[in-house]
Parts: structure tokens; C-alpha cells; sequence
């Protein structure tokens, strides 16, 4: 291990070169890292520490940068960060300095860096229930192109459990909708560059098949804005797939904090309440670890508990 000579933020372009050619990041992680780590640097310069080099930033330094998180105000809620938020600008941080040790660059360890926990802040899983699901699935209007749409898209998400960049990525070449009278399974490339098969249910492309019917333009993507240049691509972006799933979530009086993650997390508890092991959902997910699978744990060991006390609960010994 030796000691750089440079400073923290001369090292930041190789670490960008590091998540794309050995971690595989994609481009947009890598922008949304861009823009976390821009906290940090924004915090060395207020603080006059942009001389400070790796092996000189202490663990005093990162409590004061964490104070600096807590005191931070959100520019578009107007509130302090949430604690999730605060962690997201940890986890960065945190692997600047795991970058530093597989570089044999001195600097804090990265295990210092310990994100913050407390009960009430627990990844709590927001999901829907069947019957909730079944009400979203029958918002669009059929009568209208963009109803078609959205239904193969709302049922695309819950068939799969696809991220929203993932559902938005899809290509019409990858469905061959007219061959296929069952399921069909494709390979989308998820986080971090890795690829997994998703599955299309029968009902899923039956949808589908009704909505690419309608479709006359010979755009190559999957989901598309029928508004927009005729020469312009109108692959449909992660915000206006975000808009059309609150639009249908409201117009079917499910819980407004329903979104095409909310979708993920049903399809996901759906799996795990029928039975299927927390290890194949983490290959339906696309997690890397396990412990991000986790999440979903506590779900089933409420509906576990539930039925223990339901069935098992010694009431009939009592009653004897």
C-alpha cells in the first residue's frame, strides 16, 4: 500500500473509469454517481480540504460530512434528506474508498463508512395485493390506442417484474408475439451489466399482441409515446412510464404511493407468498447479493405469523 501524492478529487476520473471497465456500471448509474459523489466535493471545497488526499481524510472528516448530509435541504423537497437518501450519498463514498484499497491507495477503510439504521427506517416493502393489482390491470381504457398500451405495459411489469429503465429498454424484435401461444422467456441486461431471462405470461402477450396490432410506425422500440417528430424515436422514458402507472393507480383508487417498483415488489411478494424460495426470487430480481432480496423477507414472516396464530395458536388445547 503506498501513500498518494495526489489529491482526493485528482483521483475521481480514474474511479469512473473503475465502475465502467471493472465494476460495469452502466451509463446511467455512473451518472447518478456523478451527481452523489458532486456532494462530497461540494463539501471538501466548502470545507477548503480539496489538497486533501486519501490517506488524510480521518474519521473525523466523515462526521463532519455526515453532519453535512443531515443538515443538507433537498432543493426539490424543500425538507432535510430522509436517512434513505443520506445512505445513498454513504454507499458512494463508501466505494470511492473500497476503489482506494483496490488500487493499493492508503485511505480509511471503506467498512468506517457505516450507514445509517434505525427501525422506523427499515426498508419498509410497499405492495399491492392481488385484488388491488387486478384493479390497475383493468384502469386503461381499451377503446384507445394508449389504453392498449398501457395495459401491456402495466401487465408486462407485473408479468416479469422488470425495472422501469428495463421495461423501457425492450425492443419489438426481442417478442415475437404471432409464434407464441405460451410463455416465452427473454434475456434483458439488468444493473451493473448482467443479464437475466424474464418471462412473459400468456395473458401478458396476449395483451401485448393486442397493443403491437395497433402499432403502423417502424420504431424498434417496444413501448412508444404516439405524440412526438415523426422522425424522432418515441421510445417512452422511465418518467412518462412513472406518470402513466400513477395516472392508472389514482383512477382505480389503489394506494397513491403505487409506481412500476411498487409493481416489482408486488410480483416479487406475489412469488414468495406462493411458496417459490427467496433464492429464486433473487434470480427473477436480478440482485446481485441476496441480502438486497431480504427486504421481502419480513413480508412472508408476517403472513407466516399470521397464520400460526390463526391455525396454531393453542386456542383448541385451551378449549379441551
Amino acid at each position: 500500500m503506498e501513500q498518494s501524492k495526489k489529491p482526493i478529487e485528482a483521483h475521481i476520473e480514474s474511479f469512473f473509469e473503475y465502475l465502467d471497465l471493472e465494476r460495469g456500471l452502466s451509463y446511467k448509474s455512473q451518472e447518478t454517481y456523478g451527481r452523489l459523489l458532486g456532494q462530497f466535493t461540494r463539501w471538501l471545497e466548502k470545507n477548503k480540504l480539496q489538497s486533501l488526499k486519501p490517506h488524510e481524510f480521518t474519521n473525523d472528516h466523515l462526521w463532519q460530512y455526515r453532519v453535512f448530509l443531515s443538515k443538507h435541504i433537498s432543493k426539490t423537497s424543500h425538507q432535510p434528506l430522509k436517512r434513505s437518501s443520506r445512505n445513498y450519498y454513504l454507499i458512494v463514498l463508501r466505494n470511492l474508498l473500497k476503489y482506494f484499497a483496490d488500487r493499493d491507495i492508503v485511505s480509511l477503510p471503506a467498512d468506517k463508512v457505516k450507514l445509517e439504521k434505525s427501525k422506523s427506517d427499515q426498508r419498509a416493502v410497499k405492495f399491492l395485493q392481488i385484488d388491488q393489482i387486478e384493479k390497475l390491470l383493468a384502469s386503461p381504457k381499451m377503446a384507445t390506442i394508449n389504453g392498449l398500451r398501457d395495459r401491456a405495459i402495466l401487465e408486462t411489469f407485473f408479468s416479469t417484474g422488470l425495472r422501469v429503465a428495463e421495461l423501457v429498454s425492450l425492443n419489438r424484435e426481442q417478442l415475437k408475439i404471432a409464434n407464441l401461444t405460451d410463455e416465452i422467456e427473454v434475456v434483458v441486461i439488468g444493473k451493473g451489466n448482467r443479464p437475466r431471462p424474464v418471462y412473459f405470461s400468456s395473458r401478458a402477450l396476449e395483451w401485448l399482441g393486442k397493443y403491437l396490432a395497433t402499432r403502423k410506425d417502424d420504431d424498434k422500440a417496444l413501448f412508444v409515446n404516439y405524440k412526438g417528430p415523426r422522425h424522432a424515436s418515441r421510445r417512452l422514458t422511465p418518467r412518462s412510464v412513472e406518470n402513466l402507472v400513477k395516472k392508472h393507480a389514482l383512477a382505480a383508487g389503489i394506494p397513491t404511493f403505487t409506481s412500476p417498483h411498487t409493481i416489482r415488489h408486488s410480483f416479487a411478494t406475489d412469488l414468495l407468498a406462493q411458496g417459490v424460495d427467496l433464492r429464486e426470487v433473487q434470480e427473477f430480481l436480478g440482485h446481485k447479493n441476496i441480502a438486497t432480496t431480504q427486504i421481502y423477507a419480513h413480508v412472508t414472516s408476517k403472513r407466516l405469523r399470521e397464520i400460526h396464530k390463526k391455525y396454531h395458536s393453542g386456542n383448541k388445547l385451551d378449549s379441551e
